[in-house]
């Protein structure tokens, strides 16, 4: 890649880190970790209401590719996280940060998967609606898809645990 590209990239974070600075969507915080390296961020998630993620803050990376945003960025949970499309070592699958053209599996469409068009702001928001409504049709973390779809009281069970624990309780 060349530094043009990376330059390129640096001016698109820059900019969508004024704008998420500037007007966060709700339960929403991300930024550069080091104002020296605009490509690594830490976000933070807040639990949605009304699901048994509500009252947590979930910690969270994004790391961006040299050619965002012809790329899409990998997002990694860094707080133990149960859920079906969150692999077990936190990193989120999601259609939205899927490489961009068809899907090799044919399970989603085009206009579903990675597009330069997409933001942080955008890939936050869906996160936080992936929290509350999980698709166990592709699962990342089978556990987790099964006990979601066999016992719904287990599985509530262990993401409010998990979801004390971001908060130290």
């Amino acid at each position: 890649m060349s530094s043009n590209g990376s330059a390129t990239a640096l001016r698109r974070l820059m900019k969508e880190y004024q704008e998420i600075s500037q007007n966060a969507p709700e339960g929403i915080m991300a930024g550069p970790s080091d104002e020296n390296n605009f490509f690594v961020w830490d976000c933070l998630i807040q639990g949605p209401e009304g699901t048994p993620f509500e009252g947590g803050l979930f910690p969270a990376t994004l790391t961006f590719p040299k050619d965002y945003p012809l790329s899409p960025p990998v997002m990694k949970f860094t707080s133990e996280m149960f859920h079906p499309n969150v692999y077990p070592d936190g990193t989120v699958c999601i259609s939205i940060l899927h490489a961009p053209g068809d899907d090799p599996n044919q399970y989603e469409s085009s206009s579903e998967r990675w597009s330069p068009v997409q933001s942080v702001e955008k890939i936050l928001i869906s996160v936080q609606s992936m929290l509350s409504e999980p698709n166990d049709e592709s699962g990342a973390n089978i556990e987790a898809c099964k006990v979601w779809r066999d016992d719904r009281k287990q599985y509530n069970r262990i993401v409010r645990r998990l979801a004390r624990e971001t908060l130290g309780l």
